[in-house]
């Protein structure tokens, strides 16, 4: 097995260690190991789809965070979002779900542009359908 090093603020080491508790995980990182493979197998390879497609991008970021490059990626692919829900969650933090139909190398552009945001603190994409 390969050993690696990583750099973890502070925050998320407290929320991984209450979830290991909480979870019974056996280690740091078996938890690293988990949240990796899920992350291989439940993001969708949008390389592979090609044509018109329908997907989901649900976003979570704080409520304070800087939404101005959020609403440049928007406005930039406006043509692909049909709509999308804004609301506050809890412990100040906003939820959207941002509902995307067209082409898969416009809708992978969108999904690119947003991943490189740093204010938005999780993406969960779903691949609706494939025609």
């Amino acid at each position: 097995m390969t050993i690696i090093s990583l750099s973890i603020p502070d925050k998320l080491i407290t929320q991984i260690d209450q979830t290991i508790k909480e979870k019974g995980y056996a280690s740091r990182s078996e938890i690293t190991r988990q949240a990796l493979r899920h992350y291989l197998t439940e993001d969708p390879n949008l390389e592979e789809i090609n044509g018109e497609t329908t997907a989901t991008a649900t976003l979570i970021y704080k409520e304070n965070a800087n939404r101005q490059r959020l609403l440049e990626t928007q406005h930039l692919h406006s043509n692909i979002i049909t709509t999308f829900l804004h609301t506050h969650i809890h412990q100040g933090h906003c939820l959207e779900v941002i509902i995307l139909r067209g082409q898969s190398n416009q809708i992978k552009k969108f999904i690119d542009n947003l991943r490189q945001n740093e204010q938005i603190k999780q993406i969960k994409i779903a691949i609706i359908n494939q025609q």
